[in-house]
C-alpha cells in the first residue's frame, strides 16, 4: 500500500529550564498511515498525541528520527510538506473577534484560494452557517465554533488532513454532525482524541498511546483480538443448565463458567477452544449465543494497566 504518512523512532524531549530532570513527550514512535485511510491516535492527555501532530505537520522539530509525508522528509523538506497537508487544532485557529467569513475570507486570501467567495457561500450552507457568517466568532456555541474551524481546514482543499481533537468539549447532536462530514471527506486523514466513540465510528485503524509510547497498533478488531486474554461467550438456554455447568467444568479449556439469569457466561482459555466447545453444546437446546464486544475504552483501560 502506499504508505503517505510514516514515522521512524520518532522522539521528543523538553529540556525544562531550571530543572535537571528531561520530559519525554514522545518515545521512539512508529507508525503509518495509509492513502485514504481515516487513522486514530488515541490516547488520554498528555499522552502526546499534540506533540505527534506538531511534528508531522513541521511545527516543531524531532529530537531524534524521521518522519515522511509523500516520501518527503518533514525536517529537510517542511516547504514540500506544508502545501500538502491540511490541519485542524481543534477550534483553537480561529480569530474570535472578527465574523465567520472574515476569519474564512483571512486564511483563503493567505492560502491563495481561487474563487474563494464562492466557495465560502458553499461550504457554509453545507455546515449550516450562513445565517452565521457575519456574527463575531466569540458568539458562536462550541459547535458552531468546530465546524467553523474544519470549514476552514477543507477550504485549503488537501488531499491529507491532521484533525487534533476535532469533537472536543461538543455535545451529542453537534458531534455526531462532525463525526459524519469527516467519513465522508474520502481523504487520508490523521486524527487525534481521547473520545473512544470517535474512534469507534470514523477509523479504519487505531494506534493507542499513552506517557509516549505507542501500545498498539491495528484495525479495531485485531487491536481487541491481541488483548484478548480470555474469550468470553453468552449461551442462552432454558433447559439442563446444571448439567451443561458440571460438563463444562470438567474441560481443561474452560476457564470459568458462570449461571446468569437466562444462561451461562463461559470463559475459554483461547480463541481456538471454540471448536472443542461447539461439539458440547450440540448435545443442549442452546437458543442463543454471542461474544460480548470489547469496547475501545475497555481496552485501552487494559493496554494501560
Amino acid at each position: 500500500m502506499n504508505k503517505v504518512i510514516k514515522t521512524v523512532d520518532i522522539s521528543k524531549i523538553y529540556k525544562l529550564k531550571g530543572h535537571l530532570k528531561s520530559i519525554t513527550a514522545l518515545d521512539k514512535v512508529n507508525l503509518s498511515v495509509n492513502k485514504g485511510e481515516i487513522f486514530g491516535l488515541l490516547g488520554p492527555n498528555g499522552a502526546g498525541k499534540t506533540t505527534l501532530i506538531e511534528i508531522l505537520t513541521a511545527i516543531k522539530q524531532p529530537t531524534s528520527g524521521y518522519a515522511t509525508i509523500n516520501g518527503y522528509n518533514i525536517v529537510s523538506h517542511p516547504k514540500k510538506v506544508k502545501p500538502l497537508i491540511g490541519l485542524m487544532f481543534a477550534s483553537e485557529m480561529l480569530y474570535y473577534r472578527i465574523t465567520g467569513y472574515d476569519n474564512l475570507k483571512f486564511f483563503c486570501k493567505i492560502y491563495k484560494i481561487p474563487n474563494y467567495k464562492e466557495k465560502i457561500q458553499d461550504i457554509a450552507k453545507e455546515f449550516g452557517l450562513t445565517n452565521w457568517l457575519d456574527q463575531y466568532v466569540e458568539y458562536f456555541s462550541s459547535g458552531m465554533k468546530m465546524k467553523l474551524a474544519l470549514c476552514r481546514t477543507l477550504l485549503l482543499e488537501r488531499d491529507i488532513l491532521f484533525l487534533d481533537e476535532p469533537t472536543l468539549g461538543l455535545d451529542v447532536k453537534s458531534k455526531n454532525f462532525i463525526i459524519e462530514k469527516i467519513k465522508n471527506l474520502e481523504k487520508t486523514i490523521f486524527l487525534t482524541s481521547h473520545d473512544m466513540s470517535i474512534v469507534e465510528k470514523l477509523c479504519d485503524r487505531v494506534a493507542f498511546i499513552n506517557l509516549g509510547k505507542i501500545l498498539k497498533i491495528g484495525t479495531k478488531r485485531e487491536v481487541k483480538t491481541l488483548t484478548e486474554m480470555h474469550i468470553k461467550i453468552s449461551i442462552e438456554l432454558k433447559e439442563k443448565k446444571s448439567e451443561l455447568v458440571k460438563n463444562l467444568n470438567q474441560k481443561d479449556f474452560i476457564k470459568e463458567v458462570i449461571v446468569s439469569n437466562d444462561g451461562l457466561v463461559i470463559t475459554l482459555k483461547q480463541r481456538e477452544n471454540y471448536t472443542d466447545l461447539f461439539p458440547i453444546l450440540a448435545n443442549y437446546k442452546v437458543l442463543r449465543m454471542s461474544e460480548p464486544t470489547l469496547s475501545l475504552e475497555d481496552l485501552f483501560l487494559k493496554l494501560i494497566d
